[in-house]
């Protein structure tokens, strides 16, 4: 059993967040993607705003923040359009947004993603396509290349899909 937790983001984890996520800026850099998350984004006030959907999750370790992602079940803006094709655009679906680690733990991501499949069966993810440690994570992981999307600033991302069927149809938990 994952030694990993995955709880609702409080407004008091705010700093910790953005501790994670100055990290996670680093972690990038570090490894060549030194065009995502730029200009101070994700900001604390984005974070916030996840915070107040509901939509915004921690990972701890012993009761350390160790990791935080958003999740959205629904339509995403960000993917009505895409370069490519969805493998399947006709049902609900969840979106992963901003997921980041302190890197002091392994396994972040794949408690993020266990906790998503629990919620939906449909699950998109993009990044960067500069992000080889996390495109080589989301290939490993099952998901499938469906295209280019692009951010409301205009900038293209990488798009993948997860899909888990059953009889023929998603099946929401």
């Amino acid at each position: 059993m994952s030694r990993l937790k995955v709880r609702e983001a409080q407004v008091a984890d705010l700093d910790e967040m953005l501790r994670v996520m100055d990290r996670a800026r680093r972690f990038m850099r570090e490894n060549g993607n030194h065009e995502q998350w730029t200009g101070g984004y994700p900001s604390k006030e984005v974070l916030r705003a996840d915070i107040g959907k509901g939509n915004s999750y921690v990972i701890e370790n012993n009761g350390k923040l160790v990791g935080t992602f958003c999740f959205i079940i629904g339509a995403d803006p960000t993917y009505s359009v895409i370069d490519g094709d969805w493998i399947d655009n006709e049902n609900e679906y969840g979106t992963i947004h901003r997921i980041a680690s302190d890197g002091s733990e392994r396994g972040v991501a794949d408690t993020a993603l266990e906790f998503c499949q629990q919620k939906i069966d449909n699950i998109r993810i993009d990044t960067h396509e500069d992000n080889a440690p996390m495109l080589k994570w989301i290939e490993s992981r099952g998901f499938r290349y469906c295209g280019i999307i692009r951010l409301a600033d205009g900038s293209p991302r990488k798009a993948f899909q997860l899909l888990d069927k059953r009889e023929g149809k998603i099946v929401r938990k």
